[in-house]
């Protein structure tokens, strides 16, 4: 005979903070489809933008989104990651509307230093490009505050001139949860539902909601070599460098990016539950253990912003 578990106070207490954070998105998202005509929903196939997706269902009901998915691909996104967007999208029946840096390097708009320069930065390019293209007027991104000093600045809807550039110095208020969606031509909005979540909260939420995630977030082998205190994964796009020692460990990805940037972290962890253990014990952000892009002054994150990044 099997014994059901009572729930402990801290599960209640959890709960209530996670269904407290999903109602705040879910009103965000709503507020979006209700105030802009032509909003998309950023989507890469990643933990937050799937914790985005799954409270959107709950906002408008399976299969019901008012908005597009909008992805923007570098050219150099992880198959696994870009095999589940798709499959996921097409769970949905939503519209997912995919963009190319690679198109943008055709077109002569993004051009690289060197063939082996990394694409991510140069993913504003393209997403001011597809902005004009369908003409937004708000974009809902998975970023939260907790991730970059930068983020933990700019507002939950945050307001991008007719350059599509972010000005810290004139964010609007956000009192009372009230929100100013004026717009003049050109212009669009920047909208972050999740911000006020944390790296645990999402993993926890992922792990009461069952949420499916690509197989890279969990445990696997992979081929690294120790790069600057980072695991750098063996690709064709990031091979070894001369004198670096190529060894087989046990990894997964806290976040999922261009692969260039984006490194996996040492860990077992193969449920979301283990990964909620391993995030109360980390001592390094989500960013500042994964994206080799983030540890340079130049590629840093508030400049890109004010040039249209996510």
């Amino acid at each position: 005979m099997t014994t059901m578990t009572e729930p402990t106070h801290f599960d209640r207490l959890s709960n209530r903070h996670l269904d407290a954070l999903e109602e705040e998105t879910i009103f965000i998202l709503r507020e979006v489809a209700a105030a802009f005509e032509r909003p998309a929903l950023l989507f890469s196939g990643g933990k937050d933008s799937l914790v985005m997706l799954k409270c959107a269902e709950k906002a408008f009901g399976a299969g019901r989104l008012p908005y597009p998915l909008l992805m923007i691909d570098t050219g150099h996104n992880f198959p696994e990651v870009t095999d589940f967007r798709d499959q996921r999208a097409a769970e949905l029946g939503a519209q997912l509307i995919v963009r190319s840096v690679e198109d943008s390097m055709a077109r002569g708009t993004v051009r690289l230093s060197h063939p082996g320069e990394s694409r991510n930065a140069h993913q504003s390019v393209t997403l001011l490009e597809a902005i004009e293209e369908f003409r937004f007027d708000a974009l809902i991104g998975g970023a939260r505050r907790d991730e970059e000093k930068a983020r933990a600045k700019e507002r939950i809807f945050s307001h991008r001139d007719s350059f599509g550039q972010w000005q810290p110095k004139a964010q609007r208020p956000e009192l009372w949860t009230l929100f100013n969606t004026r717009l003049q031509p050109n212009e669009h909005f920047r909208v972050f539902p999740i911000s006020n979540w944390t790296e645990l909260d999402v993993w926890q939420y992922i792990a009461r909601e069952a949420i499916a995630l690509p197989s890279l977030y969990y445990t696997h082998k992979r081929q690294v070599v120790e790069r600057k205190g980072l695991l750098v994964p063996v690709t064709e796009l990031t091979p070894p460098k001369d004198g670096e020692t190529v060894v087989e460990r046990e990894v997964r990805f806290r976040t999922v990016g261009d692969i260039t940037c984006t490194c996996p972290v040492a860990s077992t962890a193969a449920s979301a539950a283990d990964i909620v253990i391993e995030t109360l014990q980390a001592d390094v952000s989500e960013r500042g253990a994964t994206r080799m892009d983030d540890k340079t002054s130049e590629a840093s994150m508030e400049k890109r912003k004010k040039d249209g990044y996510f």
